[in-house]
This record gives structure tokens, C-alpha cells and sequence, in this order.
């Protein structure tokens, strides 16, 4: 089995100090920084740019920044966030004129490339793209808002691409999931096949990130014990 990977979504941290709450959650032991990126065009919300990207690089922040483009068109925030170094960047199929040509700019950069599934978008639109990606991010909640409640459904989302995954020799393709992942929820989706999960309101809502974290990766410890 992958790893189990968690992305600390700093979309709900504490922007009057976000370097600290960075810091704070790579210490408690994240593996990554996600990036929500929203422009109130694609999704209703505005969020943060590559500014922000590259004032957390020059910060030091020593994880990789994992993006998560919800912006139309994409191609030209794909290339901003190439250059504010971030090292992981995902968009939605939707949203982009030129599915293949957006995957290459991420890719030709040395950037992984995902492609993020909303809860209404059919897995089987990525079929074709499977050699050009690293991971796919299954959006468990309707993109644009922290704090929602998990949606049951996008378990049998991550079943069914673990499966193409596997009929079709892509076990490398890692599968991420963003939306309601807390305790309970985040034992779900690795049981399902998930290997990384974003987690921002449940993870920043806690007084020791560090407590909690351990607490969910002996969790999900027991999951790898039992599969």
C-alpha cells in the first residue's frame, strides 16, 4: 500500500498568522500545504494566489505546496504557481479549455499533476488522461466553502478509481481526497482506497495539531494492519 498522506488545507487556518500555523502543522507532522484556490467565478469564493505561495516559500516553509486550482480559466495560474514553487498543482477538467494542453505545463515545470473530481463529475473523464497525472483529488464536499459535511457518496468515487487504477496498471496514480475529512470520515476513505487526505477545519480547529495528528495516524495505522 502508498503511504498515508495528510495535506493541511490553510484555508482554515489563522491568517493573522499563517507562517506560525504553517510551521505549526509541518512540526505535528503534515506532509503537505494545500492551497485552495478559488476566484468567485468558478466556485463562489475568493481565497489567495500565488503571492501567498511564494511569501510561505520565501517564509520557509519546508513542505511542498500542494494547489488546488477552482479557477477559470486555468492556464495562467498554472504558471504563476509554477513560478511561486509550488510542487503539486491540480485543476478541474471543467474548467479548462484544453484539458491535455494544462496537464503538460504543469508537468513540462517538474510539478505533479492532478486532475480534482467535483461530486457531480463522472470518473470515467479521466480515463484518458491516466498517463499524464499523478494523483486525482475527489472532492467529498461542492467545492468553495470550508466546513462542510462529508459527502457518502464519494466513497464509492475512490472504490471505482481504485479499481481503473488497477485493471489498467496506474497503482502509482495517487488518490486524494478533500472535503469533511475528520476522524471518522478519514478512515472511510482510506478503507475505500484513498492515500492522501486534505484536512483543514477539523485539523485547525484543534488546541494540539500534533495530539490530533498522531491520534489520526494511529488510525489509519490500523487500517493498513487490517488491508
Amino acid at each position: 500500500m502508498k503511504p498515508f498522506h495528510i495535506a493541511a488545507s490553510i484555508l482554515s487556518a489563522n491568517f493573522a498568522i499563517i507562517g506560525e500555523e504553517v510551521d505549526a502543522v509541518t512540526a505535528a507532522g503534515a506532509n503537505l500545504i494545500h492551497f485552495d484556490v478559488m476566484d468567485n467565478h468558478y466556485v463562489p469564493n475568493l481565497t489567495f494566489g500565488p503571492m501567498v505561495c511564494q511569501s510561505l516559500i520565501n517564509y520557509g516553509c519546508q513542505l511542498p505546496i500542494d494547489v488546488h486550482l477552482m479557477v477559470k480559466p486555468v492556464d495562467k495560474l498554472i504558471n504563476a504557481f509554477i513560478a511561486a514553487d509550488a510542487k503539486r498543482i491540480c485543476f478541474h477538467p471543467e474548467a479548462s479549455e484544453q484539458v491535455s494542453r494544462s496537464l503538460q505545463l504543469i508537468t513540462d515545470s517538474g510539478c505533479e499533476a492532478g486532475i480534482a473530481l467535483n461530486p457531480a463529475t463522472p470518473v470515467a473523464i479521466i480515463e484518458q488522461f491516466l498517463p499524464h497525472i499523478s494523483y486525482v483529488l475527489v472532492m467529498s464536499v461542492n467545492p468553495g466553502f470550508p466546513g462542510q459535511r462529508f459527502i457518502v457518496d464519494s466513497l464509492e468515487k475512490i472504490k471505482q478509481l481504485k479499481q481503473m487504477f488497477t485493471l489498467q496498471h496506474r497503482n502509482t496514480i495517487s488518490i486524494a481526497v478533500d472535503g469533511g475529512i475528520n476522524e471518522t470520515t478519514i478512515l472511510e476513505a482510506a478503507k475505500a482506497g484513498a492515500d492522501t487526505f486534505v484536512m483543514g477545519s477539523a485539523l485547525f480547529s484543534q488546541q494540539h495539531y500534533q495530539q490530533y495528528l498522531a491520534r489520526v495516524r494511529s488510525s489509519l495505522d490500523s487500517i493498513n494492519l487490517i488491508v
